[in-house]
């Protein structure tokens, strides 16, 4: 028997609510006894904490600096500001987080945009090599908690002469053939915000292989101060505090574990998914290590909705989702002047992207809930989009009525215990 959707007037599958996100936190105590010794010595930002936490970050990422942050878009802003020749255009994915572009654009640089891979989601390494012409930076993304082919990035950047910074906001914890991201490039940034495999609560990390970049940071995050010598360029506030420092250095501790509970729901999720028509996760490459930050997948024609339907259903199920990114950034109003055009994949993969939930607190049972309203949603995909739809246009109680009717032949109610 076919369970009934919600949105054909069956009960939600989460009566209460399936939030998208819930942020995994350390122990308060724990926090509040690491930071007791610089709190008690006025010691509030840019302290110890920090620099144990830039340490413990490098050796786990095997990169020879990192410098702490207070966002990963402040990150991304100095990253660049140090890295990127000044007005020249800067070579990044259109199917991004905004942040991206914004971080371009805020230092004076011009975002050319490449197009992605349909299976990774990724920045398409020869689509970015072809479009390169005069861009003198190469910022790939690694998306979702996947690494993308971060070594062709090298490879093309040398070959070309270009400086290589990856925007690694989702990439804490993720592996590319066994090498941490975070060791690749001229830099890689890092966001530390709530829903990220590691939280500061805000805040960022950016790791360079080049101890010039790395000293040129530490003084951009503190007004470009040379300490001494007076400001050296125009740089920002972006420090980090200790408290900040404290939450990120507790969560450190547990990283490992949250990984693991996020891989085995992202492996059960990709089971179950794997046995619905027109539903496919993000494909990973054999030896990568990804960490489902997020768990995103393409919503094919198969299916027999839409995405932007079949987000209906599911929030109608109690189920949050998000539709990251839509729209793709060169299709946003700051963008849309540039006038980009050739990006197919990228603008399909924004009109198919549905992001489920995903948190370590979350149960085997709550990934087995959501693929069997995925399948029902499928197995009443006809009846589901002329409800909806018919939605949208209007209609009376009896026109509605008479739909809760026909879909009963294909959506049999739910059982009353």
């Amino acid at each position: 028997m076919i369970r009934r959707p919600a949105v054909l007037g069956g009960s939600p599958a989460f009566p209460g609510g399936l939030p998208f996100a819930r942020v995994s936190v350390p122990s308060l105590d724990r926090v509040t006894e690491r930071l007791r010794p610089s709190f008690e010595a006025g010691r509030l930002t840019d302290g110890p904490l920090v620099r144990a936490l830039e340490e413990a970050a490098a050796e786990r990422l095997g990169a020879r600096h990192v410098v702490a942050v207070s966002s990963g878009t402040t990150g991304l802003l100095l990253a660049l500001r140090v890295i990127a020749p000044p007005q020249r255009p800067v070579l990044l994915p259109s199917f991004t987080f905004s942040a991206s572009a914004h971080a371009v654009v805020w230092n004076g640089l011009v975002p050319r945009f490449a197009d992605s891979e349909r299976g990774s989601f990724h920045v398409d390494v020869e689509d970015a090599e072809s479009r390169l012409s005069d861009a003198a930076v190469i910022m790939p993304t690694h998306l979702f908690g996947a690494p993308c082919r971060a070594e062709q990035f090298e490879a093309l950047a040398r070959r070309t002469g270009r400086p290589l910074v990856f925007d690694a906001a989702h990439g804490f914890g993720a592996k590319r053939q066994g090498r941490p991201v975070g060791s690749f490039g001229d830099a890689e940034v890092f966001s530390l915000s709530p829903t990220k495999a590691l939280t500061s609560a805000e805040g960022g990390l950016v790791t360079t292989p080049h101890a010039d970049v790395a000293r040129a940071l530490r003084s951009g995050r503190d007004y470009g101060n040379a300490y001494g010598d007076g400001e050296q360029f125009v740089g920002l506030n972006a420090r980090m505090s200790e408290l900040h420092a404290a939450l990120a250095l507790e969560a450190l501790s547990e990283l490992d574990a949250r990984i693991a509970r996020r891989q085995e729901l992202g492996r059960r999720y990709c089971r179950r998914l794997d046995e619905i028509p027109g539903l496919r996760s993000q494909a990973v490459d054999a030896g990568d290590e990804i960490t489902y930050k997020a768990y995103s997948i393409i919503v094919d024609d198969d299916y027999g909705l839409d995405r932007d339907l079949l987000v209906r259903a599911l929030r109608a199920e109690g189920i949050d989702t998000r539709q990251y990114f839509w729209p793709p950034v060169h299709r946003q109003a700051p963008y849309a002047a540039l006038g980009t055009e050739g990006l197919p994949v990228s603008t399909d993969l924004a009109n198919r992207v549905v992001t489920l939930p995903i948190w370590p607190a979350m149960t085997d049972a709550d990934v087995d809930t959501i693929a069997e309203v995925l399948l029902t949603v499928h197995q009443c995909a006809g009846d589901v989009r002329s409800d909806l739809q018919a939605a949208t246009a209007g209609g009376d109680d009896e026109q509605r009525r008479q739909r809760d009717e026909r879909n009963l032949s294909r959506c049999a109610p739910d059982p009353v215990v």
